[in-house]
């Protein structure tokens, strides 16, 4: 396949570009009235912000980069109510990070980019990680600013657990930072990060061993239980069984116990194999209920031994077929795998049970994701032309979408040999979706909406030479729907519940429309919003959406950012998806980003205890010349 190298690349310019400049906290204006209910808390965004790049006509794609942290603090001001909104930005100090800053001798980031593995030949994919693994062991020489022992950039997703922020991305462990400086404290294993006050030296992630550094790998997208307070992972890996799963409570909070008798279970649970899977994947997250966990093995691998066939790294098998594996939380062993046509699903919205008792008990598991027909965002998000598919049956064709889709997958005894079948799967509307969002209280029960963003197009796939940008946040109403559906059932894989577009959607004027958009003003674009409830809802949607935004008459002729170009952080009310209650000017822009989330002011008062901070190494202390040191350096130059 031809790469097209384009000039410049859509996701190094623009407000995709990376910005160099962090701030301390540092206040902010703004109009309209910031909710008292967000007092002390905090918003943060993780997102690639490359600091090696210098090489604009390089590889790269909108996953890649070092990850950096944006937030706004609303700081309490006064006991009556009063905030004074923050801003904050920093880099995680990561051992990618810490040994490229300020080497002038990379010109490029130390790892491929994900635009090279879908798109280069074998000998360059020899040839780029090869100069990675040399980079890796020359950090171990005289001079190097900082050894690299992992390679994560944790530029993906944030969450919060047992007194701990984290940063994630599937090629490392959760690394810890600190609410609401932002700063780095270090990396996490399920039992504790570096820096902090504990005496454990019990292992987590990877365990020991040969493999460890592999299966301590954990998703961008670890999933929380607001109930036990349990963190549910997965790490997959390049060697059978190619997915490992782990379980970790929350030492500092007793689970609580509900009706249906959803508890924690003591002690944490890693690396735990799961059975089935049938080769290396690109698996960004997985659907988990109350009592069961959904494994997606999806047709689109991530596996070195591809470039030896002929074929990319990351590569999509249009003719192959899903499977999603059902199994209970603390059983994997029991899974149950359901197969069905190929697809791409990069996030999950919701999962959720229900129990039949009449005519005969019966357990079903639902769940909510976003499905794309194909693996077209993957290339497009590193500027690539997708490769011409092979013809494909009509039984698995289907029109370029990314839409909000709805599983059903019965727990039901089948006869032996009899293969596991999926009772309702199709879209619940015909507009682009992704990012999906819902009440934090309300995930991995029945929940109603989800919220999200969307295009003014039908897919998420942006043109050759044109970035993805979200012109519209949309709040679905995923229990009207899927009733709708199940009254009067859609085409079975292809079908959709709601079938008008955009401009239809938006020419509504039904206050209970099940699907509303907030379209942004010309020449603005949003990114991943967060739901914040109100603190005490009168229904599930009572609370706000908060989203970085930016106006692009920012952007100069050549379509870059001018130097004094500004982001703002909407607070938009998220029952009428139409006011825009607070609009918060930023000290400066924040680049078109990746996962966020909302951090309570309880979050940041119950942060855990630690003694130190990562921190970048100064030049002075970076050992003075020597042999070995010079052969560093001139290695570097010679591949940088």
């Amino acid at each position: 396949m031809a790469v097209q190298k384009l000039n410049p690349h859509p996701y190094l310019s623009g407000n995709f570009a990376s910005i160099k400049r962090t701030r301390t906290l540092t206040r902010c204006s703004g109009t309209g009235h910031i909710p008292r209910e967000l007092a002390g808390g905090q918003y943060v965004r993780n997102g690639g912000n490359p600091t090696t790049n210098d090489d604009l006509g390089r590889d790269s794609h909108w996953f890649d980069g070092d990850g950096m942290l944006t937030g706004v603090l609303f700081r309490r001001k006064d006991e009556d109510g009063n905030i004074e909104p923050e801003f904050v930005n920093q880099y995680i100090l990561t051992d990618v990070f810490l040994n490229a800053k300020d080497n002038d001798n990379l010109k490029r980031p130390l790892l491929p980019s994900i635009a090279t593995l879908l798109s280069a030949s074998l000998v360059t994919i020899i040839v780029v990680v090869l100069r990675a693994l040399i980079l890796v062991c020359l950090s171990r020489l005289p001079g190097s600013k900082r050894v690299i022992k992992r390679i994560s950039v944790a530029n993906t997703g944030v969450v919060y657990h047992d007194g701990r922020a984290l940063a994630t991305c599937e090629s490392g462990p959760p690394i810890r930072f600190h609410l609401p400086s932002l700063e780095t404290i270090g990396w996490y294993n399920g039992r504790k990060a570096e820096n902090e006050i504990c005496s454990s030296n019990k292992p987590g992630f990877g365990g020991s061993g040969l493999m460890a550094f592999m299966k301590e790998w954990t998703t961008g997208h670890p999933h929380f239980d607001p109930i036990t307070k349990e963190l549910i992972s997965f790490h997959a890996v390049f060697v059978e069984p190619f997915v490992y799963y782990s379980i970790v409570p929350s030492i500092r909070y007793p689970a609580k116990v509900n009706s249906s008798g959803r508890s924690g279970r003591s002690g944490p649970r890693f690396d735990i194999p799961i059975p089935g899977i049938r080769s290396p994947k690109m698996m960004h997250d997985f659907g988990v209920a109350a009592r069961h966990t959904i494994i997606m093995d999806l047709p689109l691998s991530l596996d070195p031994i591809n470039s030896v066939k002929g074929k990319p790294i990351i590569s999509y098998d249009p003719t192959g077929r899903s499977r999603y594996g059902v199994f209970p939380r603390y059983e994997p062993h029991k899974i149950r795998w359901f197969e069905t046509n190929p697809c791409v699903v990069f996030h999950t919205a919701n999962s959720w049970e229900t129990e039949l008792v009449s005519p005969k008990a019966e357990t079903c598991v639902h769940l909510l994701v976003c499905r794309l027909t194909s693996a077209s965002i993957v290339y497009s998000a590193g500027a690539l032309t997708p490769p011409e598919t092979k013809s494909i049956s009509p039984e698995y064709l289907e029109e370029e979408q990314c839409r909000l889709y709805y599983y059903n997958f019965p727990l039901t005894k089948t006869e032996k040999g009899e293969a596991p079948m999926i009772r309702n799967q199709w879209a619940l509307s015909a507009i682009p979706f992704e990012f999906p969002t819902v009440s934090p209280s309300h995930a991995m029960r029945l929940t109603r909406y989800v919220y999200g963003c969307s295009t003014g197009g039908v897919s998420y796939s942006a043109a050759l030479g044109k970035g993805a940008k979200i012109a519209y946040l949309a709040k679905i109403d995923a229990t009207t729907l899927i009733d709708r559906g199940i009254n009067h059932p859609p085409q079975q894989i292809k079908g959709c519940v709601d079938t008008r577009g955009v401009d239809e959607v938006m020419q509504s004027t039904d206050e209970n429309d099940p699907v509303k958009l907030f379209q942004m003003p010309p020449g603005w674009f949003a990114q991943e919003p967060r739901f914040v409830p109100r603190a005490n809802p009168a229904t599930e949607d009572d609370g706000w959406l908060l989203t970085y935004v930016f106006d692009e008459s920012q952007l100069d002729d050549r379509g870059e950012c001018r130097e004094d170009a500004i982001s703002e952080l909407w607070i938009i009310n998220a029952i009428n998806m139409r006011d825009v209650v607070a609009r918060v000017k930023l000290p400066q822009r924040v680049p078109y980003g990746l996962h966020g989330a909302w951090f309570s002011e309880e979050d940041i008062a119950g942060q855990r205890p630690f003694d130190a901070i990562r921190r970048e190494t100064p030049k002075s202390d970076v050992n003075k010349q020597s042999p070995l040191s010079v052969i560093r350096e001139t290695i570097e130059k010679w591949i940088g």
